[in-house]
């Protein structure tokens, strides 16, 4: 239930279980686009606007937070890479909507 991110997580254990959930979030981008093309072939019956609406919304809710991870080490290692693909992901989703493709 704590891997839904519906909120943040509350105790050590939850929290390090869900930085490590979203640890692909920091990776390397080649790696994160990667990631978000398995995110879309998963949601492959969702129309794209759709998709893009809905996924745009998600990602802005984590850039929204004070931090996308609640513990010293996921931020440290990994905060700074996940901030820059959230919001090359965010262009890219919104870029593909006002194009209208």
């Amino acid at each position: 239930m704590f891997t839904r991110h519906a909120a943040e997580p509350v105790g050590i254990d939850a929290q390090v279980l869900v930085d490590a959930d979203l640890s692909i979030l920091g990776a390397q981008p080649a790696r994160f686009q990667e990631y978000e093309a398995q995110v879309r072939s998963e949601y492959g019956w969702v129309p794209d606007e759709t998709f893009r609406t809905t996924r745009a919304k998600i990602l802005k809710e984590f850039l929204d937070r004070p931090h996308v991870f609640s513990t010293a080490h996921f931020r440290e290692r990994y905060e700074a890479h996940a901030r820059r693909n959230l919001q090359c992901s965010l262009v890219n989703l919104e870029g593909l909507g006002a194009a209208g493709v």
